[in-house]
This record gives structure tokens, C-alpha cells and sequence, in this order.
């Protein structure tokens, strides 16, 4: 007989190769030590607590949304390249504004004067907006998008910029937009994890690594599960040795019974419940988690949409395409990296822009045509952009070639996109200055982008907190913040 008290540890340790190597390391990266789930409208303030988990949960309103696929550009997108022409870059090209824009400069020694676009833009679609040459497919869908020009951040480097751009605050250890939107609402299968990072196919992480799609204070059952877009999605999760069917049930319906014993007691312990809750999850993930993520079932019509088997579009056709194959299936957020800070063009920006959208710019508007064709565009937001935009002037060291300059980072002003559920096609919202340097018109903080994400999927992010070290936290923090009402239908 086990004695559940003195040897459970060991007892686990035993029925490993039952329960077959799982995916535990991607869902319990450490324990959290917080308050209850305070998550409520504030009528339902003082119902009863319940335990952590990734059950269905009711909206504060009517939602627009079911799921998200955040297409995630990490580096920073030029937007006066991209979204957001300027003719008065041409007509001042090389003229210094160096005095004005200094203080928004991560390398001022290599600050040159202002650079018209190498790229060329046209109109598309009924609405007539504006895209670079450099995005001919996504350009196509421009009637389905609402483009923000005045989004700003408030820090020109990219760890700080991407812990705003990621968890609202300029500080590591909070937990990620994907972490509340899961927490807030759970998830409609539960088979496999609520929130699911796709990031890059030869296993580097992106900067600030982790910290991306971590659960931070919240419970660590909310934290985004890293799956590879190539190979097995997750390491570790099929058996070596395969027991039989039957003996695996045994195995977990035993640990169930004991898990059950350990929780009568410790009432009202809820991270138990959480950790526990992560256990059941990951075994159930070896049944599903490959299936979600096998693209040779698709038609080859199907593959050919997203670029997959052609250089360069392939690596990133394939996570668009699992992003739809995940959120077909249940998953509440999807996030999409692209490989390195591949946005970043300090440098030679007629290339290397370039080669980046050569790389997206096809998977990602298969991903919109896919969506529509099976008509989850009615249940899918799909949120665009970076950490930040890139600034109007010339980066390039003294009396090098302007033909081989970059771009140096651009918090000030810069272009994001939404797609889907409940969003106004063709819209443009906010502008720039006549050189695109800083937002100034209906200007969007990262905050208020927040808040408006969390609103197309029926929260509000004043209602949605979670208390910690006797603080009602928010996503939003304390700051006034708004919903960007003009981009829903």
C-alpha cells in the first residue's frame, strides 16, 4: 500500500513511463505563489471562488471574438516602408532634422537625414488604401483590414519595448496578453493548451526569449506552450516504449484518485488546483497535439495557399496554417514569431525589408483567405505589428553609401493591423506627422491596444483582474486607457 504523505514524490517518479514523458516542462515553468482567481464583473464580486482551470468562461459582454492569432513582428516594422507613406519624405530627402529626433535614437552616431522610402506604394481595393510593393498579397486583403497608423510605445529598445508591447508595463515577470486572455476566458478544448506560441523552426528563441509568453503572478496554467512548427510539436511527448492502452488508464486514473485524496486535504488551496490541473492537460496532449499540428493532412490547393514547399515562404507558411488548424480546433490565443529580429533593419533596408515580406507576406494573406473560405473570419481576430516602428531618417555611418541604410527604432509612431471578428475592413485609424516620426492624430497606446483586443473578445479591461499582493492587477495597469471603437463594425 502507498502511503500518499510520506512518498508521492516517489510514486510519481515511478508511473512516469505510464504517463510518457508529457509536455510538463512547456506548461509548469515554476510554481506561483498569489492570491485567489478574483476574475468577476463586480457583481459577482463576492460569489464563491472557484479553482483555477481552462473551463469556458462567461464574457462580460458580448463578444466579437473566439479566438486570436497574433502575428507577432518581432524587431519593428518600418511603417513609412509598409502601411504608411509619406510624399514629404520625398520631397526633403537628406535633410536633417537630427536635433528634433535625437532623443528617440538607440545609435546617434550613425543618424543620418531624413530617407524617402526605396519602395514604391499603389491603392488597393474599394477603400483605396495605400501598401508597399513589398506586400502585393496582403494587399489584396486591404479591404478586410483596419490599419492603425497612431500606435506609439514608450521605449526605444527592444527588451523594455517588448515587455510593454507583451504585458503593458516596461518590466520583466508580468504575465503576457495571452496569459489574461486565457485566464479571462479558458478555453473550448481541452485537450489541447488554451494559449500557443509557434515560434521559430530551428529552435532559437526570440528576444527577451520566454519571458514572451510568460504567466508571470497569474497561475502558471496560463502560460503560452511553445510548439515547433517543424518535427515533433512538442519534445518528449510520445512514449519510448508504448505500454499498453489499458495500463496507461490505470496509471492516470490512479494518480487521479490520489491527486483527489492530497486536494480534501488542502480546501481552498487553488494553485494546487492549477498544478494539478497542468498534469491532466499534458497527458492528454499526446493524443491531440500531433493531430492539431499535421499539415500533410491538408489538400495540396491548401498548402499551395500558404507558400508551403516553396523557398523562402515555407518555415512561416506552416505556422500561419497550424495557427488555423489550432483555432479550427478550440485554442483560445495563437502567437506567430518570425525567425530572429529579422524587422530590425538598422541596415541595408532595400534587402533586408524585403526579404522579410518576401518570407510573410504570402502565408499571411493565405492565412486570411483560409479563414474566410471556412468561415472562421467571424470568430477569429488576427492582430499584426511589432514592439515598434522604425524612424524616417537614415541610419548609416559617416560616408558609407545611403543605397546600404537602415532604419533605427521608431516608438514615436507606427502602423499595426486587425483582421476578423467584428473588425471594419478598409479602415485606416490615426496618422503620423506629415514624416511619420511620431503619432498624432488619435493617438494608440499599447494600453489601449490591450484594451481593444480584450474588448473584441468580450472583456473589459477594467473588469478583468486578478489579485495580487493585495492589488487588483490588470493587463491595462491603473492608467485611463480606451477602446479604439472606430475599427468594429
Amino acid at each position: 500500500m502507498i502511503h500518499t504523505q510520506s512518498s508521492r514524490r516517489s510514486f510519481l517518479g515511478s508511473v512516469a513511463n505510464g504517463l510518457q514523458g508529457t509536455a510538463l516542462a512547456y506548461l509548469l515553468s515554476r510554481d506561483v505563489y498569489s492570491q485567489p482567481d478574483v476574475f468577476a464583473a463586480e457583481s459577482h464580486a463576492h460569489a464563491e471562488p472557484r479553482g483555477f482551470d481552462l473551463l469556458p468562461k462567461e464574457t462580460h459582454f458580448r463578444p466579437r471574438a473566439k479566438a486570436v492569432i497574433q502575428l507577432f513582428m518581432q524587431g519593428g516594422p518600418s511603417q513609412v516602408d509598409l502601411f504608411d507613406p509619406k510624399s514629404e519624405l520625398d520631397r526633403n530627402h537628406g535633410k536633417s532634422i537630427l536635433k528634433d529626433i535625437a532623443k528617440n535614437l538607440s545609435s546617434p552616431d550613425a543618424a543620418g537625414g531624413l530617407m524617402r522610402s526605396p519602395f514604391k506604394f499603389a491603392q488597393h481595393g474599394k477603400s483605396g488604401i495605400s501598401v508597399s510593393e513589398l506586400m502585393p498579397h496582403v494587399a489584396e486583403h486591404v479591404d478586410e483590414l483596419a490599419i492603425i497608423r497612431s500606435m506609439f510605445n514608450t521605449h526605444q529598445n527592444h527588451e523594455p519595448a517588448l515587455f510593454k508591447i507583451q504585458s503593458g508595463k516596461l518590466m520583466p515577470g508580468l504575465p503576457s496578453l495571452g496569459s489574461w486572455v486565457t485566464y479571462g476566458l479558458g478555453t473550448e478544448n481541452q485537450n489541447l493548451p488554451a494559449y500557443v506560441v509557434l515560434d521559430s523552426p530551428d529552435g532559437r528563441l526570440p528576444t527577451n526569449e520566454v519571458q514572451n509568453w510568460q504567466s508571470g503572478y497569474l497561475p502558471p496554467l496560463y502560460q503560452g506552450t511553445r510548439m515547433r512548427s517543424k518535427g515533433t510539436p512538442i519534445l518528449n511527448l510520445k512514449p519510448e516504449i508504448e505500454e499498453p492502452s489499458e495500463v496507461e488508464r490505470l496509471s492516470r486514473d490512479l494518480l487521479a484518485r490520489l491527486d483527489r485524496m492530497h486536494k480534501q486535504k488542502r480546501p481552498g488551496e487553488l494553485q494546487l488546483d492549477a498544478r494539478i490541473a497542468s498534469y491532466e492537460l499534458a497527458a492528454r496532449m499526446q493524443l491531440s497535439a500531433s493531430d492539431a499540428l499535421d499539415v500533410s493532412q491538408e489538400s495540396a490547393e491548401t498548402l499551395a495557399l500558404y507558400g508551403i514547399d516553396e523557398k523562402p515562404t515555407d518555415s512561416y507558411g506552416r505556422q500561419c496554417l497550424m495557427a488555423r488548424r489550432l483555432v479550427e480546433r478550440g485554442v483560445r490565443f495563437v502567437q506567430l514569431y518570425t525567425v530572429g529580429q529579422r524587422w530590425d533593419n538598422h541596415s541595408n533596408i532595400g534587402t533586408s525589408l524585403a526579404s522579410i515580406c518576401k518570407e510573410t507576406d504570402k502565408p499571411i494573406a493565405g492565412l486570411l483567405t483560409d479563414l474566410k473560405q471556412r468561415g472562421l473570419m467571424d470568430d477569429v481576430l488576427v492582430v499584426w505589428g511589432g514592439e515598434f516602428g522604425r524612424l524616417p531618417i537614415a541610419q548609416m555611418r559617416p560616408g558609407s553609401d545611403v543605397s546600404k541604410a537602415g532604419r533605427d527604432h521608431g516608438p514615436t509612431g507606427f502602423s499595426v493591423w486587425f483582421a476578423g471578428a467584428g473588425i471594419k475592413g478598409g479602415t485606416v485609424y490615426g496618422n503620423t506627422d506629415e514624416i511619420g516620426w511620431r503619432a498624432v492624430e488619435n493617438r494608440v497606446s499599447v494600453n489601449d491596444w490591450h484594451a481593444t483586443i480584450l474588448h473584441a473578445l468580450g472583456l473589459s479591461s477594467e473588469q478583468l483582474f486578478f489579485e495580487h499582493q493585495g492589488l487588483k492587477e490588470r493587463l491595462t495597469g491603473v492608467e485611463k486607457v480606451r477602446v479604439v471603437e472606430d475599427i468594429f463594425a
